[in-house]
Order: C-alpha cells, then structure tokens, then sequence
C-alpha cells in the first residue's frame, strides 16, 4: 500500500524537489490554475521561482517553505525549455514576432511573417498577452518566454512552441513581484 509516508521517502530517496500544497492528503488533487500560497521546500529561497511542467505549476517563492502557485500551460512535448535561467527583461504588452524555427515547423500558421520582418503590436490579440518575462543564460536570451496569453485554455496543457503560459490576470500579478534577475529553474 502507498502512504504519504512511504511517498515522501522514496521521492526523497530519489532526489526529486517535494513540493506541496497545504491540503489534507485525503482532497483530490485537480488541477486549480488559482494562485494561491503553498508550502515549499526550504531549498528553494524567497526571490526564486520554480516551474514545474509536468504538474502545470510556477511557483514564485516569496518567504522560506513559502509559495504563491500558479497554474500554467508549457510548450510542447520536444520544446519545452529545462535548466535555469534569469530573467533579465520584462514587457508590458510586448510585440511578438515566432521565430524561425516556429514558421519553418508551422508555415500556414505563420504565413504572415514568413520572408519579412513584421512584428505584431502588444495588444489583446498579441500571443504573449499583457506582460512577458524574458529568460536568459549567461546573458543570452533563450527566445523561451514566462507571458500572458489570449488562448485560456492552454493552461494546464502542453501547448505552446516551449514558452510558459500564464492567465494575463496571473501573468500581470507575477510581474509586479518579479524584479529583473530572478532565477527560474525549469525542471
């Protein structure tokens, strides 16, 4: 028989990160993209955000064992980004224009941008929705995005070209208590 118990010792046997909300063991777990504050291991510190694809969380760490979870949506099997990274640009409203590798993989769905230089405006039509966080390594940007989108139902899915995908409302939350150089770990 599986316990919480016999759970937690094997994960941690397995050195896999063990984060939990403060739930009874006994409640389902659905998925809920609300944000809502959560118990985190100790080995993640305040100021550091952890993304967790498989699940569909962002956790944004904001004091010691202590997080605001929410729901996301994450690219595509093959396209997701993994490791760490600092965000080290912020928009509000941000253009957006695929990139290469995104119009070869998907020509009619990205016609418009093919042999140009056309970038759509911010704006409520735009795919990155109302606020985007840019990652980098090393100070290179990765193209990988945390952002708003306009397609809701892409949360809690594997969905997009690798970026992740937040509900604007939870998008424009976590910008304001983002500062530039926060560390992301994907794992």
């Amino acid at each position: 028989m599986l316990t919480r118990r016999s759970f937690l010792t094997t994960a941690a046997a397995a050195g896999l990160p063990l984060i939990w909300p403060e739930v009874s063991p006994a409640q389902p777990q659905d998925f809920d993209p609300t944000p809502q504050y959560v118990r985190i291991r100790k080995e993640f510190l305040p100021g550091q955000m952890l993304i967790l694809p498989r699940s569909y969380y962002l956790y944004w760490v904001t004091e010691p064992k202590q997080a605001i979870r929410y729901g996301v949506g994450v690219g595509k099997a093959g396209l997701e980004f993994t490791g760490t990274a600092t965000i080290d640009a912020k928009r509000e409203w941000p253009t957006w224009r695929p990139t290469d590798e995104m119009i070869e993989r998907a020509p009619h769905t990205y016609a418009r941008f093919a042999g140009n230089k056309y970038v759509q405006p911010g704006g409520p039509d735009n795919p990155l929705g109302a606020r985007a966080l840019y990652l980098f390594q090393n100070g290179v940007d990765t193209y990988f995005r945390i952002h708003g989108t306009n397609q809701p139902d892409s949360i809690g899915q594997s969905w997009s070209n690798g970026c992740i995908r937040m509900l604007n409302d939870h998008v424009i939350d976590l910008y304001q208590r983002v500062p530039l150089g926060t560390v992301v770990t994907v794992l």
